[in-house]
């Protein structure tokens, strides 16, 4: 199952009875504070939920394939 940042509004916004557009506001702040921790190089826990973090991947190497070749 896919999770959206609509359908994290519209729960939010159903179980709280808060307004669609205060509902918006929260789920922005909410993940710019994640996005701004997570750029500073800080992991960001939540408890029971998840933890988030930032990892260095190694580089993929291009493969180019011309049509007609093998």
């Amino acid at each position: 199952m896919t999770l959206t940042k609509e359908d994290l509004i519209t729960v939010i916004a159903a179980a709280n009875g808060y307004p669609r557009n205060q509902a918006v506001e929260l789920v922005e702040v909410l993940l710019e504070l994640i996005k701004s921790k997570l750029a500073a190089g800080e992991d960001v826990l939540i408890s029971g939920f998840g933890k988030f973090c930032v990892r260095e991947k190694r580089t993929r190497r291009a493969e180019i394939r011309l049509p007609g070749r093998i």
